[in-house]
């Protein structure tokens, strides 16, 4: 069977078999289905989410893409349990954690490394803050700085850092609270496009290394069809009234390992073209 796959390898229809990662010395099984069923949510008279449906494969990179201010952050609260929806499910591996934060990591636009903190303790700090002692933290910490490509940062402040490395720390510091799943809202979009397309290609690197399963929100075609192992497609237009669903999805049909080169080729124009006739 060959090993460059999309997410989790399947023997046959209904049957998935996990991938498995090192982590901490040991080897374990990314599993980390995530299910949105039927969630509405709102403000007041406002409806911004009607029956949000999708799901998120064990070991997938899914995209949310939609333009701004149609509802995605809105659904990424929801997702995170840190808003309950007016209707609906979230389900992770089966369990309802509709809103029951503390499941998921969730990396905001911005890194939000703390000033005052060096990089190994700005990233350790989801470790700590679950009670192991500070000294273990950082090595454990310490033992994924070269998977992340953040050898030699340790004892750097993030101001010494680029815009680059402090996204590298802070998906690490997302990493280490949650290994399961991670809720990625732009995490690219205040780079240049230049290390906009060096990050893509390494966090497609580190995903597959390390078994991530996420799903990244973001308005950018080109960035959803490069990162995504599925695409879904939010519409909707809260404030006129047309409360925002997931109208259809595409799926990426090419490995990881050749997404670059993916991005020239007539089946990214056509993926392309099936995105925007979506967006309407």
């Amino acid at each position: 069977m060959a090993k460059d796959r999309l997410g989790p390898r399947r023997e046959k229809e209904g049957e998935t078999i996990p991938k498995t990662y090192t982590l901490f010395g040991k080897v374990l099984i990314a599993m980390a289905r995530l299910e949105i069923q039927g969630i509405s949510q709102g403000f007041g008279e406002v409806d911004v989410l009607r029956d949000v449906t999708f799901d998120v494969e064990s070991g997938e990179i899914a995209c949310l893409l939609g333009p701004s201010g149609c509802g995605k952050t809105t659904l990424f609260h929801v997702i995170s349990g840190l808003a309950s929806p007016r209707a609906g499910r979230v389900l992770l591996d089966g369990e309802d954690i509709t809103g029951r934060p503390g499941h998921l990591s969730y990396m905001l636009q911005k890194d939000l490394l703390l000033q005052h903190k060096r990089i190994i303790d700005n990233v350790s700090l989801p470790l700590v803050l679950r009670g192991v002692p500070v000294e273990e933290a950082r090595s454990r910490a310490a033992e994924l700085f070269g998977v992340f490509g953040l050898e030699g940062t340790e004892r750097r402040w993030p101001s010494e850092l680029s815009g680059g490395m402090r996204q590298r720390a802070a998906l690490l510091r997302s990493y280490l609270f949650s290994q399961e799943f991670m809720l990625l809202d732009e995490p690219f979009s205040a780079l240049d496009a230049f290390t906009k397309a060096d990050m893509h290609t390494w966090f497609l690197d580190v995903a597959e290394r390390m078994g991530t399963t996420a799903l990244v929100v973001t308005h950018d075609i080109d960035e959803a069809l490069t990162l995504a192992d599925e695409v879904f497609v939010m519409r909707g237009n809260p404030q006129a009234g047309e409360p925002t669903s997931v109208v259809g999805s595409v799926r990426i049909g090419c490995p990881r390992s050749e997404r670059k080169a993916y991005t020239l080729t007539e089946g990214f124009l056509e993926s392309k073209r099936r995105l925007l006739s979506l967006l309407g």
